[in-house]
Order: C-alpha cells, then sequence, then structure tokens
C-alpha cells in the first residue's frame, strides 16, 4: 500500500476553525514514542527510509517507510504489523541496527471522508498538521486531493514540509 502524505506547521485551532461544518469525525488522541533505527549494510538517512518501533496505546508497531516516490510529498510504500516492542528491539540490536533517535508526539485523529487528518504536537518542534491518504497506485490523484484539501484550510503548497520529525529534531539538536 501507498502512504501519500503532506505536513505543514500548523495552529491546531485555526485547523479546528476551519473544519468546522465538514462532517469531520473525531478518531482518537494517541501518544506517540517512535524508536527509529539504521541499518548496518546502508544508511536509511542516506536513502531515505525509515524503520521504527512505535509505542501507542499500550502496543508497540513496528513500521518500515521505504524511500519517498515523488519531490513535492512524503508518499511511500509502507508496512506495519503489531510486535512485543521487547523482542523487535532484541532482534533489530542482534542484527546489528542501531538506533538514531526518538520521536515523542501528541497526535489527535480525525477524519474525513477517505482522509486521515493528524494533528502533531511534537516535544522540541511544535505543532503540525499531517494529512494522508491510502493509494494502490494513483499518487498524482491523491497527493493534488491533499494540496486542495490543505489550501481550502488555509495552508499553501510552498509552506508544507518532506522533512520527517526525527530529521527536523536532529538539525534542531545540532543548532
Amino acid at each position: 500500500m501507498i502512504e501519500i502524505e503532506i505536513k505543514a506547521r500548523a495552529d491546531h485551532q485555526q485547523i479546528k476553525d476551519q473544519l468546522e461544518g465538514l462532517h469531520v469525525s473525531h478518531i482518537r488522541v494517541e501518544d506517540h514514542i517512535d524508536t527509529y533505527y539504521n541499518a548496518p549494510h546502508r544508511d536509511f538517512g542516506v536513502t531515505d527510509e525509515a524503520l521504527r518501533i512505535r509505542f501507542v496505546n499500550g502496543g508497540y508497531v513496528l513500521t518500515y517507510k521505504g524511500k519517498k516516490l515523488d519531490s513535492v510529498s512524503k508518499t511511500r510504500e509502507e508496512f506495519e504489523t503489531p510486535v512485543d516492542g521487547t523482542s523487535a528491539r532484541s532482534i533489530l540490536q542482534a542484527l546489528g541496527f542501531v538506533e538514531s533517535g526518538v520521536v515523542r508526539k501528541t497526535r489527535e485523529v480525525l477524519e474525513l471522508d477517505d482522509m486521515t487528518i493528524c494533528l502533531d504536537s511534537v516535544q522540541g518542534l511544535g505543532d503540525f498538521v499531517e494529512v494522508e491518504i491510502l493509494s494502490e497506485g494513483d499518487i498524482g490523484t491523491g497527493r493534488d486531493h491533499l494540496f486542495s484539501f490543505l489550501n481550502m484550510i488555509g495552508i499553501k503548497k510552498e509552506d508544507t514540509i518532506r522533512r520527517s520529525y526525527l530529521e527536523m529534531l536532529m538539525d534542531h539538536d545540532g543548532e
């Protein structure tokens, strides 16, 4: 499955005000602790891939995100599976994977039709909105739909961010 995702800095109250009257469903609020790993055989920072173990809602999920598939969004292939966090961490370490960083955030999850809207408060970075849809192939149509939605709620295409929270935190730590 292809995840088409676009992110931008955002004032959450302004976003909620813009969404008023649009049949948006409030799904849940989640606290995430995302621990990222780098591979011993290639540098995910160079290849633009991601491997993480996420602690959320009392459980763990292992996620691999492939290389970005276009130059204007965070569209990529993604695979996820629930795991035992301790065992997954031990397996990765035994295979030579090393922890490359941790991202902590609170995420409010909303849905509008086929789109997921995430209002993220990232520790050390601030507030963001991420919009995403899943696709089996037509990246362009999905991406255009997301950009059109963001424009409708006051976020311009040029204000979107392709970098991951981990990349932003690593740059922020170096300042």
